[in-house]
């Protein structure tokens, strides 16, 4: 039975090493290999030996440039980084993330790309660009988002992202789907603007003191896929900073385009729901200790 997403369409490769055979490129956990854990800083890049382990393999012959090392992995955490001016008077500045995989390594580092005005007068509704790049400041995915009604009862002119690697090759589309209720709803698509995936969400977006979970399913709306979710990151940031943590899990042998496209969708959600949840914390802190 085919998996109910799109794979890459070769298998890791197999290499001896002292514990038996391991998958070549996986990702680094804690409790691996008997050796000290891996510094903090930069992963290594596909094909540069880690420390202590063997050469990394490259990512299948169709991997867009530069997002090799998704091939490797089967999740990922986005932090965004709190901004000092933004935290103390509140004016709205260019969103700034880290990707990062489980040992804390930085994969990629994202910075949103919007002028001071569209910041100031759309809000968290705001069209944006956001580059992804690499450890050499190479942008190696990029992240359009147009102008549009947020509102989910407005099927005419719902959210759409464009994922493009490089730029201007796009390899996948968010898009928001129609619900009546305004259930957070995503489909994620391929290059051909065909649905590949969908997200749902759930009906509150504010979980004090626990994550706020997006399913990710095949097509059939049934078939568990994948998670994104957003971490409870402390009282004091959830009230005063609208910097967050996700964490996105896939299938390892996802195709790299629909990873890709999956990795995009954790900054459409941001911006939709969470940019200015600092608000619904303050709301909900005072509820209950009314």
């Amino acid at each position: 039975m085919s998996a109910p997403y799109p794979t890459g369409g070769q298998p890791i490769s197999m290499q001896p090493t002292a514990g038996g055979m391991d998958p070549i490129g996986m990702q680094p956990s804690a409790g691996g290999g008997g050796g000290p854990p891996p510094p903090a800083g930069w992963a290594p890049a596909p094909g540069a030996p880690a420390p202590g382990g063997p050469v990394t393999a490259a990512g299948p012959a169709n991997c867009p440039r530069g997002l090799e090392y998704l091939a490797s992995v089967d999740q990922l955490i986005v932090k965004q980084k709190m901004e000092a001016l933004e935290a103390f008077t509140g004016f709205e500045t260019n969103n700034k993330y880290e990707v990062l995989n489980t040992m804390g390594q930085r994969v990629f580092m994202a910075v949103e790309d919007t002028c001071c005005c569209t910041r100031c007068c759309c809000g968290a509704a705001r069209p944006f660009d956001i580059k992804i790049m690499d450890n050499h400041k190479k942008e190696v995915l990029h992240l359009e988002r147009p102008l549009r009604c947020e509102c989910c009862l407005c099927f005419c002119c719902l959210q759409k992202m464009e994922v493009q690697a490089p730029k201007g090759n796009i390899i996948g589309f968010v898009r928001q789907a129609w619900s009546p209720c305004c259930v957070p709803k995503y489909k994620i698509n391929n290059e051909n603007d065909e649905t590949v995936l969908r997200i749902r969400g759930p009906c509150f977006r504010c979980n004090i003191c626990g994550d706020i979970e997006f399913e990710v399913t095949a097509p059939d709306e049934q078939t568990h896929v994948g998670q994104i979710s957003k971490q409870w990151t402390g009282l004091a940031k959830e009230i005063f900073t609208d910097a967050d943590n996700f964490g996105v899990t896939f299938p390892l042998d996802m195709e790299i385009k629909t990873k890709a496209t999956m990795l995009g969708a954790v900054f459409l959600i941001d911006f939709m729901y969470f940019e200015g949840d600092e608000k619904d914390v303050k709301k909900e802190m005072k509820r209950l200790t009314d």
